[in-house]
């Protein structure tokens, strides 16, 4: 494939965009036109690869769903994994031909940071809140879940007011394995009953209904501090995990795997010129 110099970079236009946003486990990429995500599918993040193998893969991804590259209008791109930014960045200049850009400082959001270090707030979460506004309104709680459960609180002004950070479900299992001598590696699913009966059951239960306890004792608090009724807050969920974690939740929680791809697009639209 013949490299792009810049000056055969088209300018990015509305219309169809390739949105990624790259998590420290999965990357996530999907094509939006017109506020409707096309398709979304999840890649393994891997700091090891090139940007032509990059393209290779999100090439491929193309194909499967009969997009062709001509017919991408522009780029955006989210990340917490710096050290990959640079090389996605070029893998999407190759690929598309056009210069992605790039969620953080200088770029318009929309989103009132109320934060102490506004910069060093996650452009994944930033991503959450902005769609999160416009597509179920506020106030509002945004829970990510995959490699770290994030939750993020929106109040009645749409200022984003702070969160919380704790451990993914994954990162435990994975710590809990390495660090014990007896406990075997499990899937990620809810045991029939809360009270296990065998080792795999106990750990399946542990990890799921006690992070699903754990969303909904947050939540209870989260609303208390908020001094809002929990009924009135829209909760939503986002995130590789949140289809396992979710349903074990006694609170009403709606999931969005979505959300990350929707709320790419309109900061996208808030910086065409």
């Amino acid at each position: 494939m013949k490299k792009r110099g810049s000056a055969e970079l088209r300018p990015n236009e509305k219309g169809m965009i390739l949105a990624i946003d790259m998590g420290n486990t999965n990357i996530v990429i999907g094509c939006v036109d017109d506020n409707k995500v096309l398709f979304e599918e999840r890649l393994s993040t891997d700091r090891s690869k090139t940007e032509l193998e990059y393209v290779v893969i999100f090439k491929t991804v193309l194909e499967l769903y009969g997009v062709e590259p001509e017919s991408i209008k522009g780029a955006i791109i989210s990340s917490v994994v710096p050290p990959l930014v640079n090389i996605i960045k070029e893998a999407v200049e190759k690929l598309v031909g056009v210069s992605p850009m790039i969620v953080g400082p200088g770029i318009k959001t929309g989103l009132n940071l109320l934060m102490d270090e506004p910069r060093r707030v996650g452009s994944d979460l930033v991503v959450d809140a902005v769609a999160t506004i416009k597509e179920y309104g506020v106030p509002a709680i945004v829970i990510d879940i995959g490699t770290a459960t994030t939750m993020s609180v929106i109040d009645r002004n749409s200022n984003y007011i702070g969160g919380q950070i704790l451990p993914g479900v994954q990162v435990a299992l994975d710590s809990l394995v390495s660090r014990t001598s007896q406990l075997p590696r499990i899937s990620l699913e809810a045991p029939e009953k809360v009270i296990g009966k065998n080792t795999v059951d106990c750990m399946q239960s542990g990890l799921i209904y006690g992070y699903a306890s754990c969303v909904d004792g947050l939540l209870d608090r989260l609303a208390a501090e908020m001094g809002e009724k929990l009924s009135d807050i829209h909760v939503i969920a986002t995130g590789g995990l949140s289809k396992v974690i979710v349903p074990e939740c006694h609170h009403d929680i709606v999931i969005d795997e979505e959300l990350l791809l929707k709320g790419l697009k309109i900061i996208y639209d808030k910086n065409v010129d």
